[in-house]
């Protein structure tokens, strides 16, 4: 397995960078087999990656769009990955593939997107929280040792239970894109601090 490590310049070369690489993969990915399975969590990250795209001519209506994660809140509550993900998708015409969160029984809802997953994502498009988190994989949660399940659910974090991608379910990706452009800040404040 290839790692390439990018270092960039700021936010806007991360956002730019980002762009770059799906923009590049999904043209590819139509082209040799007619559709782009993508997986996508929240964060600021990727609603700033998807703003740059969005400009992009791209094979939209080819282009399929599922969550890494969701907390469970109602439609259009501000905490919702899909609260941000449409705003930034705006009138492209990409299928977007919501997590269930919603529904009255969510472990029968997460069996159920389960089901829906491709058998290998062309991309993962991943962000990294403030303690090393990636998806909802929280640091010392028990999905993090789900190994038969390809969609959890979470313990309470940050006020919400969550939805998430497990370890099995983002080993399909065929590339993986972990975006992250708060190191300097994080840097910064571990220094003011002494730590």
């Amino acid at each position: 397995m290839r790692h390439d490590l990018q270092i960039l310049d700021g936010p806007d070369a991360v956002t730019a960078r980002a762009a770059d690489e799906v923009a590049n993969l999904a043209t590819t990915a139509v082209v040799d087999h007619g559709r782009f399975t993508f997986a996508v969590s929240g964060g600021h990250t990727p609603w700033q990656m998807f703003a740059a795209l969005v400009t992009r001519d791209l094979p939209w209506p080819n282009i399929t769009i599922f969550q890494a994660d969701e907390r469970v809140a109602p439609d259009g509550d501000p905490d919702r990955n899909l609260t941000h993900l449409r705003e930034s998708l705006g009138a492209v015409g990409a299928e977007v593939v919501p997590m269930p969160v919603t529904d009255a029984d969510l472990e029968a809802a997460a069996r159920r997107y389960a089901e829906l997953l491709p058998a290998r994502f062309d991309l993962v498009h991943l962000g990294l929280g403030p303690d090393g988190h990636t998806a909802s994989l929280v640091p010392g949660y028990p999905v993090l040792t789900e190994t038969d399940r390809l969609v959890a659910l979470t313990r309470p974090y940050q006020g919400h239970p969550r939805m998430t991608l497990t370890y099995p379910a983002l080993a399909r990706a065929d590339q993986l894109l972990l975006a992250h452009h708060r190191i300097e800040q994080a840097n910064a404040a571990a220094q003011a601090t002494g730590r």
